[in-house]
């Protein structure tokens, strides 16, 4: 048992597993905002569950030899827990899954996910070295809630501010989440866009990325009168307190509270739109 338990903690710790249930249950709780049934929500969540899965595990396999190198103990792969060619095939397994369960939720759908998911592998397969690091988090971030939606019955298109929010929020969370590693990073010759900024740059970019967009999360699904609700409101300071908070922590090696809160105020936001109703969000 000790031996299956060992095994099962590494293929979990290979898939990158915050990032994977922050995603995932954002995906719930968006989608159960925008009105999906019971059996529509169970869809979206789990082609993104599986899109997710394989990307993280592609991440390790692709980083593999430099994790190695700089001594990285949290990496499976690269220590050898798992062997390189089981996840290579759990990879493309986790691919294909999320293809098929993509396609059941409509050719439209099926689009944006498909190409949200090109964009973050070939962030593992060498964008993340390139200046040009943060673009595949704002597509596939921003195409993560135009993917949702368009599964709805109809296909309807997402309001403007839902893509934008979640692009914003996808930036926020890329210049953080490298903070922690940009010594090793650099160990290997990775230098992403927060490389080439710096940390203090990264950190200050991050939270008025964050800020931006639990504005534009409070902002979009107001009422016809265009004014939003008192609760909505009071998530701004709520949001600014818990990025300060992060960032301040964020500012010791190794931490990644800085990125821990933007995973906190994503999934605050999909409390606002849970409290704003199916139409708010789902209007053009």
């Amino acid at each position: 048992m000790r031996i299956v338990s060992r095994r099962v903690s590494a293929w979990i710790g290979a898939c990158h597993p915050l990032p994977v249930v922050a995603v995932t249950a954002v995906t719930a709780g968006l989608a159960i905002a925008v009105g999906h049934t019971p059996g529509g929500t169970l869809l979206v969540t789990a082609a993104v569950l599986a899109g997710q899965l394989s990307v993280g595990w592609l991440n390790d396999l692709v980083d593999a030899d430099r994790d190695a190198r700089v001594g990285r103990t949290d990496k499976p792969v690269a220590r050898g827990l798992v062997s390189r060619r089981a996840v290579t095939v759990a990879t493309v397994l986790a691919a294909g899954v999320a293809t098929v369960l993509s396609l059941a939720a409509g050719l439209l759908a099926a689009a944006a996910h498909l190409i949200a998911l090109a964009s973050a592998w070939a962030y593992d397969l060498g964008v993340k070295s390139t200046r040009w690091s943060v673009a595949p988090y704002a597509v596939s971030f921003g195409l993560l809630p135009t993917f949702v939606v368009l599964a709805l019955p109809g296909a309807p298109w997402p309001p403007w501010w839902l893509p934008a929010a979640g692009a914003l929020l996808g930036c926020a969370a890329h210049f953080l989440n490298v903070l922690p590693d940009l010594a090793d990073d650099a160990a290997v010759g990775v230098r992403g866009l927060p490389h080439r900024w710096g940390a203090p740059v990264s950190r200050v970019t991050a939270g008025v990325l964050v800020l931006a967009a639990s504005a534009l999360l409070v902002v979009g699904p107001a009422g016809p009168d265009g004014v939003p609700g008192g609760a909505r409101i009071a998530v701004l300071p709520v949001a600014a307190l818990v990025v300060g908070v992060g960032l301040a922590r964020g500012r010791r090696p190794g931490s990644r509270a800085a990125f821990n809160a933007v995973l906190v105020v994503a999934v605050t936001a999909m409390g606002l739109l849970l409290t704003a109703g199916p139409s708010a969000v789902t209007r053009g």
